[in-house]
């Protein structure tokens, strides 16, 4: 795309801007939780056909996609928004904040599909200078569900030649306006530790005639954690963290077992199975060790969003021109978060890019973060994002 291109794109998408925001405060006020987002469907659906699209509705979930033919032919564009809210009350005192007690979008995925309807608009009154197709691909089930592989699974990339997929994630990490993105691990796998500690119950006032699974527990944390700093190398980190224990009934029993939860996090696939193979060594040894049992399940979960090296290139092309080089923020390092677009890259090229949204009046230091209560983000970011996408599917 030309420079005037570009101008021309980011001018449209501050005009759209007001009924990008319109659309983001509705979805806002009804915010829809896992794979079952019917209202959140409704209003994206509708958006697509009052551009003349058809949607197509997933079976399996709450899913839509819709096609945008371009005037020649060539490869297709895939673009992601994930639609989910989280499950926890808004706090943030906005006068659109949410309706439904005990949810909430609170990691920003009514901006992700507001923004992706505005580039719907743009690219199809640009479909003239479209070589190939855009798949728009609106998901449910982003925090945890595994969505993403739902669509996948129900045939989404079937027949598809895909050149690149992208997806924008805005944030409060970052201030607003600016772009960040690395290429390779972007973000953390995410599996789950699901362990139970078997003793023998007694009375408090004799623990020798008891086996105590809570001093077992103990251990077993601590030691993960001596593990996780002594054994694996920092130039591949992983994190492990025990975030649930449950045992016992009061203070002279001692229980006969107690319940450990956590999550293991990793940035490359060898590092993910290695630290799976280490959690059991160390949790095996130190139970054996005391004479108690321990059942532990590691349950696999979203892999590592991996940014394809090319793409992140090409991207950050574009977003140095619409944004300016001074609002690009190379990141040095991975996040431990975790995201199932990862299972979107692991079948074609593709990224995602953080889009910051900290408003301007808010302290880097403690401004509240995505999945926070408090979270606001500021709305001004969203023509970028709208731009960002649209270019991601003009561009060569």
């Amino acid at each position: 795309m030309t420079t005037t291109d570009l101008n021309d794109l980011r001018a449209a998408s501050e005009a759209i801007l007001p009924e990008v925001i319109e659309t983001r405060r509705r979805i806002h006020r009804r915010p829809e939780i896992g794979l079952d987002l019917p209202q959140t469907q409704a209003v994206v659906a509708d958006a697509l056909r009052g551009l003349g699209l058809e949607p197509r509705l997933g079976g399996a979930t709450t899913s839509v996609t819709a096609v945008i033919e371009g005037a020649r032919p060539g490869r297709t564009t895939l673009l992601r928004a994930d639609m989910d809210a989280l499950p926890l009350r808004e706090d943030t005192g906005l006068d659109f904040a949410s309706e439904i007690d005990g949810a909430m979008h609170a990691c920003g995925h009514d901006t992700h599909v507001a923004m992706l309807l505005g580039a719907a608009r743009l690219l199809v009154e640009r479909r003239d200078q479209l070589d190939g197709n855009v798949l728009l691909m609106f998901q449910p089930g982003e925090e945890g569900y595994h969505g993403a592989r739902v669509m996948l699974d129900e045939g989404l990339l079937d027949g598809v030649d895909v050149k690149r997929a992208v997806a924008l994630h805005i944030s409060t990490k970052y201030p607003a306006g600016t772009v960040a993105l690395r290429p390779g691990p972007l973000l953390a796998s995410a599996d789950r530790i699901v362990a139970t500690v078997r003793g023998r119950g007694g009375h408090a006032s004799e623990p020798h005639l008891s086996l105590d699974p809570i001093t077992v527990a103990a251990e077993v944390i601590l030691a993960l954690q001596t593990a996780v700093t002594r054994r694996i190398d920092v130039f591949d980190p992983a994190v492990v963290s025990i975030t649930r224990v449950t045992g016992g009934t009061t203070n002279n029993i001692i229980p006969d077992k107690v319940e450990l939860e956590g999550t293991i996090r990793t940035v490359s696939s060898e590092r993910r199975a290695a630290v799976a193979g280490l959690v059991h060594q160390v949790a095996d040894g130190i139970a054996a060790a005391h004479g108690a049992t321990i059942e532990l399940e590691i349950v696999p979960g979203y892999p590592v969003t991996m940014n394809d090296p090319a793409v992140v290139d090409w991207f950050r092309g574009l977003a140095a021109q619409l944004a300016g080089d001074e609002a690009i923020d190379d990141m040095r390092a991975p996040i431990m978060g975790a995201e199932d677009f990862s299972y979107v890259t692991e079948r074609v090229p593709g990224m995602m890019a953080f889009l910051g949204a900290r408003p301007a009046s808010a302290d880097p230091e403690t401004a509240p973060q995505n999945h926070s209560n408090l979270v606001v983000f500021d709305e001004a970011p969203m023509a970028l994002g709208v731009a960002l996408y649209a270019a991601a599917a003009l561009a060569e």
